[in-house]
């Protein structure tokens, strides 16, 4: 019987599926192409049909992520007008979609970028950087509301311990194989980061 050919696009977004999934996998093993193309039943120039590089396949995941969780935390500040809880809300989204993606915490963390082109990592980067500005401006919000005597001060510091609380907690996840999580006792370490 002749395997159904997938859509235009499926096979990308399958081949994106199947890397995360990989990715799941704990231990420290390189996701290979040839581990790839095996895993989807295809040859590794079928993959090079829809991606470039291995590099491109990261790329993809990157931009999930990006769009995934900047969409949530844009609604987040739109929605909620109260700085405190805007914080409270974008850390413990960033947490959640963590938890919920394994393989993806660890493209986040760059455990899986480890061997891959650098500009990867330098996005992953950026994807913090992002995070913790926006931190800084729902903060400031926070202290401007408060009637703080030094607001960017107090809120740069916050920003800096919520952002490193994060990238800590990601990290404790992929180191733990995936078995403690991310949003662990989440409310009450936020209640005592945010005061």
């Amino acid at each position: 019987m002749a395997r159904k050919r997938p859509k235009p696009g499926e096979r990308r977004i399958q081949i994106l599926q199947t890397l995360a999934a990989m990715l799941e996998q704990p231990g420290d093993e390189r996701v290979t192409t040839a581990a790839l193309a095996a895993r989807l039943e295809v040859s590794e120039a079928a993959l090079y049909r829809h991606f470039a590089s291995k590099a491109q396949m990261f790329e993809g995941l990157i931009e999930f992520i990006e769009h995934s969780v900047f969409s949530l935390v844009n609604q987040i500040t739109e929605r909620e007008v109260d700085g405190r809880a805007q914080a409270h809300k974008i850390v413990a989204v960033v947490l959640q979609f963590a938890e919920r993606n394994p393989g993806m915490t660890r493209v986040m963390v760059g455990d899986a970028l480890v061997h891959e082109h650098e500009r990867l990592r330098a996005r992953m980067n950026q994807f913090f950087d992002r995070i913790e500005s926006q931190l800084r401006q729902s903060l400031r919000l926070a202290a401007d509301e408060a009637g703080s005597a030094t607001p960017t001060v107090d809120a740069v510091a916050r920003a800096s311990a919520l952002a490193a609380f994060v990238v800590g907690r990601l990290h404790r996840y992929c180191r733990s194989g995936f078995k403690r999580p991310p949003t662990e006792h989440l409310d009450a370490s936020l209640a005592l980061l945010l005061g």
